[in-house]
């Protein structure tokens, strides 16, 4: 029989909660460089997804709060610690591409075993981390 470790594939959806889809789009498309997968009306409720540009797999839904619980979350939603990370080839380049755009940093990128990354905050205080991998020993 095969198990659900066999057959569990990835994870493909972030659920985010936000104040406004609208200005939480613009956010992640115009200063992250994420692009809209899925853009929908469904009766009142909007179907917003966004990723990364290269990533056709995994997705956030960018979703109103509507619930003071879900109010309460918004901004929060990982405490300190960060909700999600993006891979880069090149911290330190797009470190500078990011704050230019205007987004938030907690520091500027250090350089670390694992690799070199600083933690941003999207609109609401989020944290997301930019990672770039170190280089395999023996490059460079």
């Amino acid at each position: 029989m095969i198990g659900w470790e066999q057959t569990m594939k990835r994870v493909t959806l972030l659920k985010l909660y936000v104040i406004d889809q609208e200005t939480a789009r613009r956010f992640y498309v115009e200063q992250l460089g994420f692009k809209v997968a899925e853009d929908r009306r469904l009766g009142e409720y909007r179907w917003l997804l966004v990723r990364a540009p290269d990533d056709e797999e995994f997705s956030i839904n960018l979703e109103i709060a509507s619930t003071a619980e879900e109010k309460a979350l918004v901004g929060r939603q990982a405490a300190a610690q960060p909700l999600f990370s993006i891979s880069t080839d090149d911290c330190r380049r797009d470190y500078e591409e990011l704050r230019r755009r205007g987004v938030r940093f907690d520091g500027e990128p250090k350089t670390m075993p694992y690799g070199t990354g600083v933690m941003m905050q999207d609109l609401h205080g989020n944290k997301i981390y930019l990672n770039e991998d170190p280089a395999p020993r023996g490059a460079g």
